[in-house]
């Protein structure tokens, strides 16, 4: 293995690490983490033991299990702020979820791909399941194309032969095409995507009319398609209404 390869995969074991306490949110032992993610038992007592002497982890010999420490918690804390600003798009976020009791979520451009970076998740029994930076295909989403209609038709003809380079021949989206539903989405200033990357959820979706450090940000209500279409007057109402309350000028 390259030397940058064990970089990559001691990079992606740190998160994964990481990502398995938030799922858990609770103390693991050494047993239990290299059960639940296939690491050799070495492999994963060595990763541990540089978090806990890095301060990332406390390790409690008494029970043998690993914790994170407030480090942890205090690494994120600007990133919401950075975000979402003085909190008028988390509100607005709650205000969707409490009317619609749907899967609420922000997303934005990451290269070239649509991001989920914060999600509400749904309150029915079944509902969209997505986490938080989840990623879609930028040509090829409902989210993804929302984001692009934001974009001058240039910029989207360059994005796209970027995009094209790196899909599958069977998956590439012709620029004919995919102008037709950017401009149908200028034109209603929202999309409904359906079916799209799984079958039978969808998403209906708008764009904020504020930039984060440059990011277009999009809002969207996601769900079993059949109960997005009987609420779909409602959700664009409000989705409507709580945008219409942000100032164009904040940045």
């Amino acid at each position: 293995m390259s030397a940058q390869n064990s970089v990559i995969k001691t990079a992606r074991r740190i998160f994964e690490v990481l990502e398995y306490f938030d799922e858990v949110q609770q103390p693991i032992s050494l047993k239990d983490l290299s059960l639940h993610l296939a690491y050799p038992v070495s492999s994963a007592s060595a990763l541990l033991k540089s978090m806990v002497v890095m301060g990332y982890l406390d390790y409690d010999s008494y029970s043998r299990t690993y914790m994170p420490t407030m480090r942890i918690a205090t690494l994120g804390n600007w990133v919401q702020g950075a975000l979402f600003g003085e909190g008028r798009i988390l509100a607005l976020m709650k205000r969707m979820s409490e009317t619609t009791g749907e899967t609420i979520a922000v997303g934005t451009q990451s290269d070239l791909f649509a991001q989920y970076i914060h999600i509400i998740p749904s309150q029915h029994a079944i509902g969209y399941q997505i986490k938080p930076g989840t990623v879609r295909p930028l040509a090829r989403s409902g989210l993804g194309q929302l984001l692009l209609s934001a974009r001058s038709d240039d910029t989207i003809d360059k994005l796209l032969r970027r995009i094209n380079i790196e899909e599958m021949p069977d998956q590439r989206t012709l620029l004919p095409d995919l102008m037709i539903r950017i401009r149908d989405i200028r034109q209603r200033g929202y999309v409904f995507s359906k079916h799209n990357v799984s079958p039978g959820a969808g998403m209906i979706a708008m764009l904020l009319p504020v930039r984060r450090h440059g990011r277009v940000l999009a809002i969207g209500v996601g769900g079993p398609v059949d109960r997005l279409e009987q609420k779909e007057d409602q959700i664009l109402r409000g989705l409507r209404e709580g945008i219409a309350t942000f100032a164009d000028t904040e940045t």
